[in-house]
């Protein structure tokens, strides 16, 4: 078996921009061995207290059929931060499905999109 090399991130198979620093932690999708599948969605950070947690909020329209309209609901994702991607609250990020990581967490941060 071949050494990893220091610093190369490894191809997870979803079209991303790797990140430009490098990091030791197992669970990185990119400089670990974190296998990623499943749904890749974008959301808005709207916490970062816990640590290498976020709290993503993605927005959507839900048609109500009596009264023929859409009403605004939002809907919260727990995602595990490696520590080579930095994100503050308001960035928009995206995140792709992995193994269940904790009780909540079932998703990863791979890329911030702004």
């Amino acid at each position: 078996m071949a050494k990893k090399q220091k610093g190369k991130a490894r191809d997870i198979g979803i079209k991303a921009n790797p990140p430009k620093q490098s990091c030791d932690d197992p669970k990185c999708p990119w400089h670990g061995n974190l296998p990623v599948r499943g749904r890749v969605t974008e959301g808005r950070v709207v916490s970062v207290k816990a640590q290498r947690t976020v709290i993503i909020e993605k927005e959507y329209l839900h048609f109500i059929p009596k009264y023929e309209r859409y009403e605004r609901r939002r809907s919260r994702i727990v995602a595990y931060k490696p520590d080579c991607i930095e994100v503050k609250t308001g960035d928009v990020i995206r995140v792709a499905e992995c193994r269940p990581l904790s009780k909540t967490k079932h998703f990863v941060v791979i890329e911030k999109v702004k």
